[in-house]
């Protein structure tokens, strides 16, 4: 189990992920506000400065039974506690302010790297180091932001009550004298020294039982993220898993996985105990410790009942402030396990991106054609696919690729598409924005009916056009949907998503078609009906098909046949 450290490591890695923040476009408003949040901490710590000098003046006041005096000093503690109140409230607003705009800016970052280069994909399909990315991005981003700007608030307001506090405890404190075997003894400012010891002892103590915390905070989240996913995946697959009565399979797996994490849970709970244990005791003995220590003072007379009230409200604010790790060890372990999350999570990120990047320079260049010049397809466990391969597919010539399961007719449109980094050679491909690739299954949004149909959004079209096509495409009966929000790759069928995947091909018009078993859930007169379309609105469209249906072929001039056992293809007449 990993301990619990501060190493240099670690504030490299805070560095990592706050330094870009605090460098960028917003850095102006961020330091702004970030000086108006220390200034208010430093008046916050001003008004508990003068709250500890009226503490002597009130109980002296009390121990007089001076009446006039009692009741003008509470009304200087009102006063004194309205300005508290008004300091600590804005200090709270200006905090979630930056919180809020610190976090803004860092989720659109990693959004942004994880959506470049299709890194989203990458990660999911060859990135098994990386798991649950939505928890990384959303919860991660969130506890990293709080608990960075709530840390250094709390140290800076922790350095400003022990050095504005120090002087008074120690110039009040006086000195202790006591004979040691024969030796005097003299401490000066022994109450500051006491304070100080307390609580070095409790941090050492708290550390030493709390240090296991970092590694269970971390296992915790990702067992977490690894239950929710499962019931996302439940939801997502409702359907499928209804017709496989798959309820009893899927429930062994929600207990496997919710046992993980209570398991872990309970070792959690257990350390958290010890430590409830260890800060309930120290918070409890360090209300008496300095009237303890200081008793002797007051009852020689050297102390009056202000004195010692003041003198325990300054060594309640030191001993806090140098106790300020006792208080939030638990939190600090939670904020280094969020902090080795998200960093490995955006280095991994950059370096999947820069990957694909590198990989497309290498493998890709722009042409007019789709050509593939001594191109090798491989597996993830790096043997082959496809060897050695070379073919060209000329613009206006429709091409039908076949094989038997398994060949790798899919792999290929992937490695077509880029996607598919196991490929070496050189790949021969028009513009991005000339090719639209349709799979089986076609992606559905989340949102109303028309984003789904628009879907990515790059074109748009009027209403009276959209409903043209919908009735082309045979949805036509979906029309007065068009503004209904709703999770529709529920709602419709596998046939219903595949005649709508069509409607977008209309809408967006690409020079290349990709379809990759696209008409695998419509029968063959929907499906002829589907590709007669396509050659009368989109004559200027190359169509490229997946499919193993012999009625395919009409719609095509070429097929390229995929030899499983031989790894190779054959481009052919039909």
């Amino acid at each position: 189990m990993q301990n619990f450290t501060i190493s240099k490591q670690f504030f490299k890695d805070v560095w990592y992920l706050t330094k870009s923040y605090w460098q960028s476009e917003e850095k102006k408003k961020a330091f702004f506000l970030l000086s108006c949040i220390i200034a208010l901490t430093l008046g916050v710590v001003y008004m508990l400065v003068l709250l500890n000098q009226w503490n002597n003046r009130f109980y002296n006041a009390l121990q007089n039974y001076a009446t006039e005096t009692i009741f003008h000093e509470l009304y200087v503690f009102s006063g004194l506690a309205a300005v508290y109140i008004i300091l600590a409230v804005y200090s709270y607003y200006l905090q979630q302010c930056l919180i809020i705009n610190w976090r803004k800016w860092l989720t659109a970052r990693f959004l942004e790297t994880w959506l470049r280069n299709k890194t989203y994909y990458n990660l999911q399909m060859f990135g098994k180091d990386t798991d649950n990315p939505d928890q990384r991005i959303s919860e991660d981003v969130r506890l990293f932001v709080e608990m960075t700007l709530g840390f250094t608030v709390g140290i800076i307001k922790s350095f400003c009550t022990f050095a504005s506090f120090v002087m008074i405890l120690y110039s009040m404190s006086g000195p202790l004298e006591f004979t040691l075997m024969g030796h005097k003894i003299i401490i000066d400012g022994y109450l500051f020294w006491a304070s100080l010891l307390y609580s070095i002892a409790g941090t050492y103590v708290t550390h030493l039982v709390g240090r296991k915390l970092v590694q269970l905070n971390f296992i915790q989240q990702r067992y977490e993220a690894d239950f929710r996913f499962a019931m996302i995946r439940l939801r997502e697959s409702a359907e499928n898993v209804a017709f496989y009565r798959g309820e009893a399979q899927e429930s062994m797996v929600f207990k496997e996985r919710f046992k993980l994490l209570i398991d872990n849970f309970w070792k959690l709970v257990n350390k958290q105990k010890q430590l409830v244990w260890l800060n309930s005791g120290y918070s409890q003995i360090a209300i008496i410790f300095p009237f303890v220590a200081a008793m002797n003072r007051y009852l020689s007379k050297e102390f009056t009942l202000g004195s010692l009230m003041q003198v325990a409200s300054a060594f309640g604010r030191v001993q806090d402030s140098l106790s300020y790790f006792v208080d939030i060890y638990s939190s600090l372990a939670q904020w280094q396990a969020v902090v080795m999350r998200l960093t490995y999570f955006g280095r991994h990120m950059q370096e999947v991106s820069e990957g694909a990047e590198r990989f497309h320079l290498e493998r890709f260049a722009t042409a007019t054609a789709v050509s593939a010049e001594k191109m090798q397809v491989n597996l993830p466990d790096g043997s082959p696919l496809l060897s050695n391969i070379s073919f060209t597919l000329q613009p206006g010539t429709n091409v039908l690729i076949k094989g038997i399961s398994g060949s790798g007719k899919s792999t290929l449109l992937r490695a077509i598409a880029g996607i598919w980094p196991f490929v070496e050679g050189k790949i021969n491909m028009p513009k991005t924005e000339e090719l639209m690739f349709i799979p089986q299954k076609p992606y559905i949004p989340l949102g109303t009916l028309r984003e789904a149909l628009l879907y990515p959004g790059t074109k748009q079209i009027n209403d009276d056009e959209l409903k043209h096509l919908m009735s082309s495409c045979q949805i036509g009966y979906l029309e007065d949907n068009l503004d209904m929000v709703a999770d529709w790759s529920h709602v419709l069928s596998v046939g219903e998503q595949q005649r709508l995947a069509f409607v977008r091909a209309h809408i967006q018009k690409p020079i290349w078609l990709f379809l990759d078993e696209a008409t695998s859930a419509l029968d063959e007169e929907t499906e002829a009906e589907m590709y007669r379309l396509l050659g009368e609105r989109l004559a200027n469209t190359t169509v490229v098909s997946v499919g193993h249906r012999s009625t395919l072929n009409q719609f095509h001039q070429l097929v390229l046949r995929l030899d499983k056992k031989a790894h190779s293809v054959h481009l052919e007449k039909l």
